[in-house]
């Protein structure tokens, strides 16, 4: 459990005082990332260049967040993934969805921000739900080899 858009040390240290230990960031912040590390909590800062990636890395991010997602196509990322550190987890997030996740996953992207894909004003809670479990699915079956793709 963590929180999204988190944008300086203070949001890190009210995250974790409520007991989350995820924090995720639309961009690469040194004092917010170099926060989450002292506070042992999980980095995914937001990154467009592989630069703002190897920076992220070296402030002590946990993983990258590839971010917009729609903007850094599979192949991008697949670039990205020949010359960051293998350990390092790649997620992709903003503009991907049930259609585009294998093609991410295929370059070595490991996790999705799916907010768009799944929710937006006036959305049924059923469709939500729906749209929710068809992306775990799909995820899911990535992470299990595709056999149920």
């Amino acid at each position: 459990v963590g929180a999204g858009t988190v944008l300086t040390p203070a949001q890190v240290d009210e995250v974790v005082a409520l007991g989350g230990c995820l924090i995720v960031s639309p961009n690469c912040d040194k004092a917010v990332i170099a926060r989450a590390a002292a506070l042992n909590a999980i980095c995914l800062p937001g990154v467009s260049t592989p630069t703002e990636a190897f920076a992220a890395l070296a402030h002590g991010a946990t993983g990258l967040k590839a971010f917009p997602g729609e903007a850094l196509p599979p192949k991008v990322l697949k670039a990205w993934r020949a010359v960051l550190p293998q350990e390092v987890d790649l997620f992709a997030v903003g503009g991907v969805g049930e259609a585009t996740m294998k093609d991410y996953w295929a370059c070595g992207v490991r996790g999705f921000g799916v907010g768009t894909s799944l929710y937006a004003p006036g959305r049924a809670a059923a469709d939500v739900e729906q749209r929710a479990r068809a992306l775990v699915a799909r995820a899911a079956a990535l992470r299990d080899g595709g056999s149920k793709l």
